[in-house]
């Protein structure tokens, strides 16, 4: 009875399937480990195959993991805390998943030689792959992907640049540097870095809790505004008796392209009042549509999407804390990619100065803290405000971001 009913739930899942591959757009259909045995994955393909769903469209996706340290360690952070086990002891939880896995094994029948007629993505342990009869785009992207992709918890902290001179004449785009405000927020973020970002506390062996360096990452864009809020950042080495980064250099400065803010070509350097007098069209296109509206000689956050692809791959790759200063709209994206948000989402997420917002990834969503370094009445005021419909939505979820709302301070004008 419970092979009927999965057998059930496998077919619903495969038809739901079938009608997403027929939608419009470029599609691929991964199919994972649960289709643990050849004759179940042989049917799949042919049910595809009869729907007119071509082979070059189908991947199959194999995890094995014989490595027990990691193995342990994968259970643990991930599988433990899946729906599965809400609410059940972790050690109750191990043992359950162990019994599980057990239970696979037995039944489970590898991707093999004879399945070369098949596209398959194997991973060993995280970090060997096999790849077999991928061809296309989409697939190819597919593969990056999921080589870039690991389980060992990281985090990200998102920053937006210090308060700018034209931050404070409430324009938009520009390359100015740091008011007042701005440089003071500088001097807070260094010293946040070098407490929450840049050192942890562990055991020693005599039992003592001590406050240690950890490796960890600095990102800008190549502005000015955001390497201005970075510069007090220190960059001290890890000393050559550790094993792992001897000689690693902290929050080595790293400047990247793709996180310039969003540009916006003829309305560069201009006011929102001064767009919505001068190019009235323009701005009635931007208040309809934000996602897609493209800046006269300039980009749309969808052009933005595109340049920070590579950039999102890389932060799964990536193992230690990273420190991104960068601007709104960019971070707005990157923020979207992480929680989850659709793409029409992305553009109204707030993102607000003087903030930091810690991302701390996990296998079934994304955990996140907001950490505010200077309050909005320790600063001057902006005197302009993002038109209306194009202000930041609320993330009511987090703590003390309703206050926030409206803000032209905090909120200050962004592409």
């Amino acid at each position: 009875e419970a092979l009927a009913q999965r057998t059930m739930a496998c077919n619903a899942a495969l038809n739901d399937t079938i009608e997403y591959m027929r939608q419009d757009g470029v599609r691929i259909a991964i199919f994972d480990a649960t289709n643990s045995i050849k004759e179940r994955r042989d049917h799949i393909a042919a049910s595809l195959a009869e729907a007119g769903i071509g082979p070059n469209k189908i991947i199959f996706l194999e995890s094995i993991c014989d490595d027990e340290a990691l193995l342990e360690e994968s259970i643990r952070t991930v599988k433990a805390s899946t729906p599965d086990y809400r609410g059940v002891d972790e050690e109750e939880a191990v043992a359950d998943f162990h019994k599980r896995r057990k239970q696979y094994m037995d039944v489970y029948e590898t991707l093999d030689e004879s399945d070369s007629n098949k596209a398959y993505i194997k991973v060993i342990n995280c970090k060997q792959f096999v790849v077999n009869s991928i061809r296309g785009h989409l697939a190819l992207k597919v593969v990056h992907f999921i080589m870039n992709l690991h389980t060992s918890p990281r985090t990200f902290y998102l920053t937006r640049h210090g308060q700018s001179g034209y931050n404070l004449l409430g324009k938009i785009g520009g390359d100015a540097g740091l008011s007042d405000s701005g440089l003071e927020y500088a001097r807070r973020l260094a010293r946040y870095a070098e407490e929450h970002i840049g050192s942890h506390t562990v055991v020693d062996a005599e039992g003592n809790e001590v406050k240690r360096t950890r490796p960890a990452r600095l990102w800008t864009s190549t502005m000015r505004r955001t390497n201005e809020t970075a510069q007090f950042i220190e960059h001290t080495e890890i000393g050559p008796d550790d094993e792992d980064y001897g000689g690693w250099v902290n929050f080595r400065p790293t400047a990247r392209r793709n996180l310039d803010e969003l540009y916006a070509g003829s309305c560069d350097g201009m006011t929102y009042a001064e767009i919505e007098e001068v190019y009235p069209d323009e701005f009635k296109r931007r208040q309809k549509d934000k996602l897609a509206y493209r800046y006269p000689r300039g980009e749309s956050y969808m052009d933005v999407i595109l340049r920070l692809e590579p950039l999102a791959h890389e932060m799964e790759r990536t193992r230690e804390p990273v420190l991104i200063v960068g601007h709104q709209g960019i971070l707005r994206i990157l923020y979207a990619y992480f929680m989850g948000l659709t793409r029409e989402e992305a553009p109204y997420v707030s993102i607000p100065l003087n903030h930091v917002i810690q991302l701390t990834p996990h296998a079934y969503g994304c955990h996140e803290k907001r950490v505010c370094l200077m309050n909005k009445k320790e600063m001057l005021s902006d005197g302009q405000d993002e038109p209306v419909t194009s202000m930041p939505t609320l993330r009511m979820s987090v703590e003390g971001l309703a206050e926030m709302a409206g803000d032209p301070v905090l909120n200050a004008p962004s592409c």
